[in-house]
């Protein structure tokens, strides 16, 4: 018996050893990733803090640093987000509510859905190829802000279907059981009793696909969006730059001056991400409560 228990005893001693390990290798992996972040948010902070005043976002971009302003490339951004929201929105839950409520369960399903998956990890330069196949050339759509509006839309349609289907298959049995054991037809019981459990996930999955597609700048370079845009759009034709191109425009300039600029761009595009997340847990909670 003592043999046995020493054994166990060497073994439950071994096993606690290797857990510490791993523990603080883990600890010490966190680490490091979260002190280089920290290390970039300061050192971006510093270089541009400095360039954060009014004229920031009131002056269009000029050959000057001191005259230099991103305020083409932030309405631009804007409108860029306002066109892609609803359109991806409509057809990203719409996809997702017909492959899980009305689509048969088949291999054709499994395909569609096995490739939706595929989609939404394929590196972003693909969508901008096939952007500038599709919508600058077949549809003559140009350099436009409806061409990048519409390249942005197929990057996130995938990862905004998945999303919802993952909130939609999250929704228990029992409340479509329910629905339908009250005479409730299958599109009263998707509308009033599937898809409000389902918005929270939903709405974040949207919001969280927002702020990947606001921080992409290789489809939009690839369709050919200006990197010097010194005017507002006025139509969906006209061109248009966003703040990562315009932050990538200034990095490419020698001068300490557009280094700032691109520092305090950066500072903004980051309060942007923010800001966008914060409201998709606000939502995410308000809903859940309503739930």
């Amino acid at each position: 018996m003592n043999i046995f228990q020493d054994a166990n005893r060497k073994q439950i001693a071994g096993r606690r050893r290797t857990d510490w390990l791993l523990h603080m290798l883990f600890v010490i992996a966190t680490s490091i990733g979260v002190l280089a972040l920290c290390a970039l948010i300061i050192d971006i902070l510093i270089d541009g803090i400095v360039r954060l005043q009014p004229d920031l976002f009131n002056n269009f971009p000029s050959r000057k640093a001191d005259g230099s302003g991103m305020k083409s490339a932030l309405v631009g951004t804007i409108y860029m987000l306002l066109i892609m929201a609803p359109i991806s929105f409509i057809f990203g839950v719409g996809a997702a509510i017909y492959l899980e409520e009305y689509a048969k369960k088949g291999r054709l399903t499994r395909l569609i859905q096995l490739n939706i998956s595929t989609l939404a990890g394929v590196p972003s330069i693909v969508y901008g190829i096939l952007g500038l196949a599709l919508f600058v050339r077949l549809l003559a759509l140009d350099r436009s802000l409806i061409a990048g509006a519409l390249t942005m839309t197929l990057l996130v349609l995938p990862i905004i279907i998945v999303a919802a289907q993952e909130a939609i298959r999250a929704v228990p049995r029992s409340r479509r059981d329910a629905s339908f054991a009250l005479g409730a037809t299958k599109w009263q019981t998707v509308s009033r009793s599937v898809m409000p459990s389902a918005l929270p996930g939903v709405l974040t999955g949207v919001i969280l696909a927002m702020s990947r597609a606001i921080g992409e700048t290789a489809p939009l370079v690839m369709i050919g969006a200006l990197t010097y845009v010194a005017f507002l759009p006025d139509g969906l034709r006209d061109s248009f730059t966003v703040i990562p191109i315009q932050v990538y425009n200034w990095l490419s300039k020698p001068q300490i001056e557009f280094k700032e600029l691109a520092a305090s761009g950066i500072i903004v595009l980051l309060v942007l991400l923010l800001l966008m997340n914060f409201s998709a847990i606000l939502l995410r909670n308000k809903y859940q409560k309503n739930v």
